[in-house]
């Protein structure tokens, strides 16, 4: 009887159960994957969900990355004409973080007396990357630019893809969100930081999660 009474018992519980999961649905997710989701104006990065991550080849044996964040800028769009979209964003390159306390003491050590430092060294100025044409197509676009980093600048080159848009829950402020991911290159010897090379990759692959809030 109690083996009766027990089995009862579950059934009505498991039945509640499903029933509350039916008048309760899950979340759903603001962002929203199709891009005419997307409104015009001006956007501001937002810097707590921005990402630069760069990766070198180390000895041929593995490749090594690393982080910038608290990426600041703006950002413009067109959605009748995405051409005219325009980016500005600068970087702060004293920020670098890595994995091991040790490269990064390393890469923002001052040089020595008369030669310059062999990463970005203690007080490194900021880099910028500046759009010049955005060429787009469908959900993607090739942005080219210029990038200003250790008081060189040169040209690069990003191949962007839409992510999602929206509107953040109130909770979280409301405001309209666009994101974007990005993949690039560049190689360091131009920009005047050779330290290791050939050992430690001249290469730098780029890979870059873009938030911005309107």
């Amino acid at each position: 009887m109690r083996i009766a009474h027990a089995f009862i018992f579950s059934a009505l519980l498991t039945g509640s159960v499903y029933a509350a999961q039916q008048q309760s649905p899950a979340p759903t997710i603001p962002g929203q994957k199709n891009i005419s989701a997307v409104t015009g104006g001006t956007y501001t990065a937002d810097a707590g969900h921005t990402l630069v991550q760069w990766t070198v080849d180390h000895l041929g044996f593995s490749p090594y990355f690393g982080l910038f964040g608290n990426i600041t800028g703006t950002l413009t769009l067109d959605p009748k004409n995405p051409a005219a979209s325009k980016v500005d964003v600068t970087i702060p390159i004293a920020e670098v973080t890595t994995a091991s306390a040790g490269l990064t003491k390393h890469m923002l050590k001052p040089g020595e007396a008369g030669k310059p430092a062999d990463f970005f060294g203690a007080a490194p100025a900021p880099a910028r990357f500046v759009s010049t044409r955005v060429t787009p197509t469908g959900e993607k676009a090739r942005i080219e630019g210029n990038l200003t980093l250790n008081g060189v600048t040169r040209p690069v080159v990003l191949d962007a893809s839409f992510y999602g848009a929206g509107k953040a829950p109130a909770q979280m402020g409301g405001k309209e969100n666009v994101g974007f991911t990005a993949t690039g290159a560049l190689r360091r010897s131009e920009f005047n930081i050779g330290y290791g090379i050939p050992m430690v990759g001249d290469e730098v692959k780029l890979k870059i999660t873009a938030a911005f809030q309107k």
